[in-house]
């Protein structure tokens, strides 16, 4: 296992087990289906994985961060994220870094083709496992974050909580389908101290259509409110246009109304978010102000081009507007349904 570390102190760290190389390529107009697209300038290719993603806008903003991952000391992704100064702790493996693609068109929308990754050896799950609680011990945020690789247990976030607890890190999980599902049907003991779903995702949990939760809040709440009662302590409920809502176990709930950005690509908005929200943390900030950073640092991912992750100078933490309470259309049942963006 090859370790490039940086300082001890309050340090984050994210594992990617599924790490990739992002290969955004821009569209000059709409995709069509069949036809050739000339494309300009504005592809590009990025490391990530959403642990990676978490990883740079965290080191963007200055953070104490290291990075778990498979991957050869070679490969392309290692190389990048060397040239940006990551600090980095590897487990080799002898398949290269999967690749996904991102279609991105004018205004905004975005097509994503990814790739499965390559399966992941019994000893090298094993390694990962070491290196995160390694660097756990003196972290105050682990972040596990993305898609397993295939053959890997579904329950492995699962298993990674429970050989973190010890620790005193708190732990973060942002995930979907059959790991999301297992994680949360694994006990309390496996719940993370922060879940971070969209709508989709909180939808899978509770086993209803996403526009069940969008076209009625009293559903999305309670959908929520489940998520504490499995053992989540605090939720961050990404709701793409629509900005966010943070729920703690404690019955604090908080919303957050995001500026108005020209998206470019939504690609690794959700990884900023999580990422503003622990650069606040780690400042000691209150929940509202926690909020207030996740919705902006992903409103200012949207706002970039392919993956790329913001600086601090380019947040603005102001046009966020933050209220105490449900969003306000996720009033009581009785008010008009209005949908939401996940």
């Amino acid at each position: 296992m090859r370790t490039d570390s940086a300082p001890a102190g309050r340090r984050v760290v994210t594992l990617t087990a599924n790490p990739s190389l992002d290969r955004t390529l821009g569209l000059p107009g709409p995709l069509e289906r069949g036809a050739v697209a000339r494309l300009g300038a504005r592809s590009s290719v990025e490391p990530g994985g959403k642990g990676v993603n978490v990883s740079r806008a965290l080191a963007a903003s200055g953070a104490d961060v290291v990075s778990v991952l498979p991957a050869a000391d070679g490969d392309p992704i290692v190389v990048a994220l060397q040239a940006l100064g990551l600090p980095l702790s590897t487990v080799p493996v002898n398949s290269p870094v999967r690749t996904n693609y991102t279609l991105t068109e004018p205004d905004g929308t975005t097509t994503k083709l990814n790739e499965p990754g390559a399966r992941l050896h019994e000893q090298t799950l094993a390694a990962l496992q070491a290196a995160v609680w390694e660097h756990a011990a003196d972290a105050r945020w682990v972040v596990l974050s993305g898609s397993l690789p295939p053959g890997t247990p579904v329950d492995w976030y699962a298993t990674l909580v429970r050989a973190l607890r010890g620790t005193g890190a708190r732990i973060a999980v942002d995930t979907s389908e059959a790991p999301l599902l297992a994680l949360l049907s694994a006990g309390p003991d496996a719940a993370p101290d922060l879940l971070k779903p969209n709508t989709e995702e909180l939808a899978q949990l509770a086993g209803v259509e996403e526009e069940t939760l969008t076209a009625d809040p009293a559903a999305m709440l309670a959908a929520v409110d489940s998520l504490h009662e499995r053992g989540v302590a605090e939720v961050l409920l990404t709701l793409g246009a629509d900005g966010a809502l943070l729920s703690t176990a404690d019955g604090g709930r908080w919303s957050a109304r995001p500026p108005r950005v020209t998206v470019r690509s939504t690609v690794g908005a959700g990884d900023c978010s999580l990422a503003g929200y622990v650069l606040a943390d780690l400042a000691g900030a209150a929940p509202a102000e926690r909020l207030r950073s996740a919705v902006a640092y992903g409103s200012a991912s949207a706002a970039l081009p392919g993956s790329a992750v913001p600086t601090s100078g380019q947040v603005d933490l102001t046009a966020v507007e933050v209220s105490a309470g449900p969003p306000a259309h996720a009033a009581p049942a009785a008010a008009a349904p209005v949908a939401g963006a996940r």
